[in-house]
């Protein structure tokens, strides 16, 4: 009986609120919960785990104000849900004024230009508004990690001047941005498609075409992503970078060896004073000391790479799958299990066991894929083809090696389902085109990210209120409920 009122409770107050500011309350407790949420459950494990470690610090000491800080910061002007409420709530204001004075006018028309085209219009217009001024609210908030101090010299001597960068909404500027090209594109191929299948000329290439789009924009996406990781990891945000980290499972001193051998500071055949970065790892798995050599060892052995499992390198592959699986596991199938709680029955439990198992072995291939990929490039097909030379060598290991593992990887998605897929290659994309740009930039051309967001959401609200179906995924059916008055 209480499950079945507390839906009735839900509608009545929201009955209660006028139309028009419906949309912005629903984005701003969805913002809010939203940006909450995390924070609360890290500060909860946290607490449990200095608990189990019986740490001094009573854990309500530490728990209490933490949890208010988190509550109340989530309140501040310049956080997430203020911004959610401003873009939607300004948008659908803004475009209920417009379209309210072109029906004053007497629902003019145009001869070419249409009263469906003026209220489309309108809309786009609209969100324009609402999303350049809701992201510079955003933006308005100052950071210390976005600001460096530059020694000035003074009549009082050497002072330190405070310059500011921009860049803290890169990633959600990439998100709207990704998200707009998704619906543009996916509208061109859709009307391709028809007209294509009208005239009897669709053919299966294409029709391959559409149904790797999503594993591919996934697969290139993760190449990037990883190669980053390796490389460029500055490039990732800190928790990404830190969760590939966590999955990975990699010894940081062969990623150290990997960079300096990719950028010039460590040669085969070269005595470059860098000898003992592998040689602790050598130490430690029990494997001789030379194999750490860059003179005497060209190249390194795999046995370094697969990190104490042994020579073979797909008994190596088979470790990793294992052990990642069991890694996924473990975290998959209680949080698929809570979620059943809320209806259980065995069907939905039979769901959640075999959707664990699915993601589970995705990520388990995914990075027995990358370390396969690697070892394939350094012992098993790359000598054959570029040759054993030290030089080729050296080419092998600065990078090609690596490109190989990224280029496998990513088409581990296919174990996934096809709605997964298309959900995982929206949700890796922006974080693929964030390597390609960097993550602080000069104040001065703010502008050029600001414009890049707001015809971005533009479009994808446009969208949602033309051709909802268009705007994929969870995104389209979240906007869709938010939009609706």
């Amino acid at each position: 009986m209480a499950a079945s009122t507390q839906p009735r409770r839900t509608k009545s107050l929201e009955q209660a609120i006028p139309p028009i500011l419906r949309p912005a309350l629903r984005s701003y407790l969805l913002g809010y919960l939203s940006s909450t949420t995390p924070r609360l459950l890290t500060l909860l494990l946290i607490t449990l785990s200095r608990r189990r470690k019986n740490i001094d610090e009573k854990p309500v000491d530490a728990f209490l104000p933490s949890l208010v800080r988190i509550l109340r910061g989530g309140l501040e002007l310049q956080r997430f849900p203020t911004f959610c409420a401003a873009l939607v709530g300004g948008s659908t204001l803004l475009e209920a004024h417009s379209t309210a004075k072109i029906d004053c006018t007497g629902s003019i028309t145009f001869v070419e230009f249409g009263t469906i085209e003026i209220y489309r219009l309108a809309r786009c217009v609209s969100t324009f508004i609402a999303a350049w001024f809701s992201l510079r609210l955003l933006q308005s908030k100052k950071s210390e990690a976005f600001i460096d101090h530059v020694p000035e010299a003074s009549p009082t001597g050497v002072t330190l001047r405070p310059i500011q960068f921009a860049g803290r909404t890169m990633d959600l500027t990439l998100f709207a941005v990704t998200r707009a090209v998704d619906v543009l594109v996916g509208e061109l191929w859709a009307q391709r498609k028809s007209r294509r299948v009208a005239a009897g000329q669709w053919t299966k290439v294409e029709k391959l075409a559409s149904t790797l789009t999503d594993s591919s924009i996934f697969a290139s996406s993760c190449a990037l992503i990883m190669w980053a990781w390796i490389y460029t990891p500055d490039r990732l945000p800190p928790s990404y970078n830190k969760w590939i980290k966590s999955a990975a499972a990699v010894d940081q001193r062969l990623l150290t060896a990997l960079r300096r051998v990719r950028f010039g500071e460590m040669k085969y055949g070269l005595e470059t004073g860098q000898a003992h970065v592998l040689q602790g790892m050598c130490k430690d798995y029990n494997l001789p000391l030379d194999y750490g050599d860059p003179v005497k060892s060209i190249p390194f052995p795999c046995e370094i790479v697969h990190m104490g499992v042994g020579k073979s390198c797909e008994k190596h592959a088979l470790s990793r799958w294992v052990r990642s699986f069991i890694w996924a596991f473990s975290t998959y199938l209680p949080l698929n299990l809570i979620l059943t709680l809320r209806t259980p029955s065995k069907k939905r439990f039979r769901h959640a066991l075999e959707s664990s198992a699915r993601s589970s072995a995705f990520l388990g291939t995914f990075i027995a894929l990358y370390y396969y990929g690697i070892c394939l490039a350094r012992t098993r097909v790359g000598p054959r083809i570029l040759g054993t030379s030290i030089p080729r060598r050296q080419q092998i290991d600065s990078g090609i090696c690596i490109g190989s593992g990224c280029a496998f990887c990513g088409w581990s998605v296919l174990i996934e389902t096809a709605g997964r897929r298309k959900e995982l290659g929206l949700f890796v994309a922006p974080r693929a085109l964030a390597t390609l740009f960097p993550r602080r930039y000069i104040w001065e051309n703010q502008w050029r990210e600001t414009l890049a967001f707001a015809v971005s959401t533009a479009v994808v609200f446009t969208c949602v209120g033309e051709r909802p179906e268009r705007v994929r995924g969870v995104l389209g059916k979240l906007l869709r409920k938010v939009l609706t008055a």
